[in-house]
Formats: structure tokens, C-alpha cells, sequence
């Protein structure tokens, strides 16, 4: 029995954990936004393109909030981005996006892509 709790003792520690983020790429430029029920922190993001960005998504709400359970989304279609912050935490994904507009939603709660609020803008210029 303690052999057996031992092991499972290593084994978390050495583990990595499943929602550890990747170390962001050097010279990333970081955008945070944050979800509430009232929507997106930030409605437009304008970054130049070659350079990477890292998108921290933090959802603010509790894990009572009963559309969603407190979850709120970053994705973009077009570019494969889709983080998950859990109620009260944060996420991130980098990535390298090519010049153009992609828009960016939640489509977890608060009334998905159809909530003008629960959408922006992420216009990449070169």
C-alpha cells in the first residue's frame, strides 16, 4: 500500500500537467482578454503580422453562472485558435497569424456567436 502511494506520488510530480501552457515564443506579443457575461474585454485586436501572438483568455465568472458554468471561449475558425478558460481562470494559445481580419467569438455561453458582445475582430496587418 505505501509502495503503491509512493509511485502514484512520483508520478504526479514528475507528470506534467495536462493544462500547463507551452512557454510563449520569443519576442510574442501578448494580448489578455477577459470574458464576462457581459461579453469581451476587447471588441478589436490590431497586431502586426511575423511576429507571434500569445492570447491569454481569462474568464472571470464563477462556476455558478448558469449559461456555459462560468466557461468562456477564444476561437477563430479560420486559424484553428480555440482556448477554454475554466470559471475564474486563464488560458492561452500562441500562434503566428497571417495578414488578414478573422473574427473571434465564444460560442460556450452568454448567447454564443449570435451575442454581438461575445464577438471582435482580430485585424493582422502587414
Amino acid at each position: 500500500m505505501i509502495v503503491a502511494a509512493s509511485i502514484v506520488g512520483v508520478v504526479w510530480v514528475l507528470a506534467p500537467p495536462f493544462d500547463r501552457a507551452a512557454p510563449r515564443p520569443p519576442g510574442s506579443e501578448l494580448v489578455e482578454i477577459k470574458g464576462t457575461m457581459g461579453g469581451f474585454s476587447t471588441a478589436e485586436i490590431r497586431v502586426r503580422a511575423g511576429r507571434p501572438l500569445t492570447v491569454r483568455l481569462t474568464s472571470v465568472d464563477t462556476p455558478f453562472h448558469t449559461d456555459g458554468g462560468g466557461k468562456h471561449q477564444f476561437a477563430i475558425d479560420a486559424l484553428g485558435v480555440n482556448i477554454i478558460a475554466p470559471p475564474q481562470d486563464a488560458r492561452e494559445a500562441s500562434f503566428t497569424p497571417p495578414p488578414g481580419v478573422y473574427e473571434y467569438y465564444c460560442d460556450v455561453c452568454c448567447g454564443g456567436r449570435a451575442n454581438p458582445t461575445m464577438r471582435g475582430k482580430l485585424i493582422v496587418e502587414a
